[in-house]
């Protein structure tokens, strides 16, 4: 519970101190590539505690077939979810509500005449539905590799005592998760655009994060009966929501080794995945699943991908339901942790 208090005051202190230089915002474009470091230093530090451990090191091929399996079963539960969710409110799959009037010409965004889907944005502008992957992605996934192979090869060298190395690196984990937390308040704080946001969309868009949190756990508690992973560790993992610079963090903070990389990989997985995916969802079955499927991501860096795949009004649902996710992450993995 501690923990839990440290994480909030940081993004509390972070918001405060954004809303204060909000006028400065243009001046403070650097606050981005400090966040950006501070992300990859997280990660490395995680990857090297991961490699330290020969547990994780032995099981590195279960560990990604785990993590695929995870996903995927995660990704059809979110959408599906998030798909019956629009239906119970009355949202056509672009996104607004039915009883709102459509153009005199009857025909609904994206829709060209004749009931025909029209090309997407996404697929107009990235040669037919095939997006860039984030190369912040790739960078952050090479951090990990070469902390795997540090904690691997070099720490073994430098001491022998690994307990001592991952008590050491579980101190640095968590001060690293402070540090991005600060940061994640500090954007919002300078954005200041999260209440207006909220307000101008209505209150049945907080019930999107729910549906998203909702298919997510029944998903990861579906793999907890199939996979040999207990059920707490199962919901651990898909807890999440693709965060994949915090919740592996917290993980193996409370020494879940192997959980917290199987944590990892499906997170990053659940990111790449949904990037793919997200146009061929919105064309083939709705707006509003699209960013059900990146889960926290769908606020930062998957929200390019949405916008550009449905439509302005899609976007902003996406940024409150990875807001509202982001804010979950944390106290969910710290409640999770306290059971059994």
């Amino acid at each position: 519970m501690s923990d839990l208090i440290a994480y909030l005051i940081a993004v509390v202190a972070g918001y405060a101190l954004g809303a204060l230089l909000r006028k400065k915002k243009d001046r403070l474009g650097f606050v981005s590539g400090i966040q950006s470091w501070a992300v990859l230093f997280l990660v490395f530090s995680m990857g090297m505690r991961m490699g330290a451990n020969p547990e994780v090191i032995n099981n590195l091929k279960s560990i990604g077939l785990y993590s695929l399996f995870i996903t995927l079963i995660i990704l059809v539960c979110s959408v599906a979810a998030m798909s019956f969710t629009r239906h119970l409110l009355g949202f056509d799959r672009y996104g607004f509500p039915i009883k709102k009037k459509r153009a005199a010409s009857g025909e609904g965004p994206g829709q060209a005449s004749g009931g025909e889907v029209a090309e997407t944005p996404a697929e107009a502008d990235n040669g037919g539905g095939k997006p860039k992957v984030d190369k912040m992605t790739l960078i952050i996934l090479f951090a990990v590799f070469l902390g795997l192979m540090t904690g691997g090869f070099i720490i073994p060298r430098i001491t022998s005592d690994l307990e001592w190395f991952d008590v050491f690196a579980s101190h640095i984990i968590s001060i690293g998760l402070c540090v991005l937390l600060w940061f994640v308040g500090l954007d919002l704080g300078l954005e200041g655009t999260v209440f207006g946001n909220s307000r101008e969309s209505g209150l049945k868009v907080f019930i999107f994060p729910v549906a998203t949190i909702v298919g997510t756990m029944i998903g990861a508690a579906i793999c907890g009966l199939i996979l040999p992973l207990s059920m707490k560790d199962s919901l651990l993992i898909g807890a999440g929501f693709g965060w994949y610079s915090l919740a592996p963090g917290m993980i193996i903070e409370a020494g879940l080794v192997t959980t917290s990389a199987i944590s990892f990989m499906h997170n990053v997985m659940r990111e790449l995945l949904s990037v793919v995916l997200m146009p061929i969802v919105a064309r083939r079955i709705g707006y509003i699943e699209t960013f059900s499927m990146p889960g926290a991501a769908s606020m930062d860096v998957c929200l390019p991908i949405v916008e550009r795949a449905t439509n302005g009004q899609t976007a902003v649902y996406s940024f409150i339901n990875g807001l509202i996710l982001s804010f979950v992450v944390p106290v969910l993995i710290q409640v999770l942790l306290q059971i059994g």
